[in-house]
């Protein structure tokens, strides 16, 4: 259910920073038609820190009326509270999801044993598909293959958006978790090295703004035409780097509103970007021919 190229959400926003419900379905339209196989609804390209918890669950519940079955909604799920985190799985499945997206708890710094107590209790207290999103550049903590591997025994848990960007990660991941663990890469540069190491595709943030050519990338690797993949990816690789010239979201956030989905800025802490910083963006979309 979950492979191919997936999008991380921006969530549009209005020029006083609400959320645009109808954009958001606007966008989610958009994407379905692009050939984007899976949405991310509400992770951290959401801005899932800054928003409301009435705000989040009210995206996941746009997403997934409008992906109208179509493609799986994974809905972003993770908190640093455990009971928080489960709130939110329920409220998932509720609205109708095909999965959550959790990731590790930021902040508390848990150990191993504590990450592990963590994950089973959202996965025995929600029945649903539930992605690891292990990101240490962003929790601090690094969730080890071990106790992946401890989890992967769980029914409920069925596989890892990676961002670890450690292309040895995933070798160890399928060894210790064994074929049938879902692995998405969740770092863009390197998609294509991740499903040479046995991913079935990414999470992407790019996706926003170039959803057609991910796609024809994730596509053209599973059809063993690589040659084709790799050409793509090197095109892609400019815009990629523009997408993390600053702060994610907030480049995604301004390229996306150059396709006229959204207001441009996040909201705070995240600052407006630097002019050089948008003049940058807006080249790499230029090139491509997406604006």
């Amino acid at each position: 259910m979950f492979r191919g190229s997936l999008v991380a959400l921006v969530t549009p926003t209005r020029e006083d920073g609400s959320v645009d419900d109808s954009e958001l379905a606007r966008f989610v339209e958009w994407h379905i038609a692009q050939g984007t196989q899976g949405l991310i609804s509400v992770g951290t390209t959401g801005e899932s820190p800054t928003l409301s918890h009435e705000e989040h669950k009210r995206v996941v519940e746009i997403t997934v009326e409008a992906a109208a079955r179509r493609v799986p909604v994974i809905a972003g799920a993770g908190s640093n509270s455990t009971s928080e985190a489960i709130s939110l799985a329920r409220h998932a499945r509720q609205a109708g999801a095909d999965g959550t997206l959790v990731v590790t708890p930021y902040y508390n710094k848990p150990t191993q044993e504590g990450l592990f107590l963590h994950y089973s209790a959202i996965a025995d207290a929600v029945d649903l598909p539930l992605i690891i999103y292990n990101i240490p550049s962003r929790s601090v903590v690094d969730m080890s293959v071990e106790t992946m591997a401890r989890l992967a025994k769980h029914p409920n848990i069925v596989g890892v958006k990676d961002a670890t960007a450690n292309l040895a990660r995933p070798l160890h991941t399928r060894a210790a978790c064994g074929e049938d663990f879902i692995m998405l890469s969740g770092e863009d540069h390197t998609a294509l090295a991740f499903n040479a190491a046995g991913g079935v595709g990414c999470i992407s943030v790019t996706a926003n703004v170039a959803p057609a050519l991910l796609a024809a990338m994730q596509n053209a690797w599973a059809a063993g035409n690589i040659a084709e993949a790799m050409a793509i990816q090197n095109r892609l690789l400019p815009l990629h780097d523009a997408m993390f010239v600053e702060t994610n979201p907030a480049p995604v956030k301004l390229g996306v509103s150059l396709l006229g989905f959204t207001a441009e800025r996040c909201r705070l802490p995240l600052a407006p970007m630097a002019q050089a910083s948008k003049d940058r963006v807006a080249a790499a979309m230029r090139a491509l021919g997406l604006i």
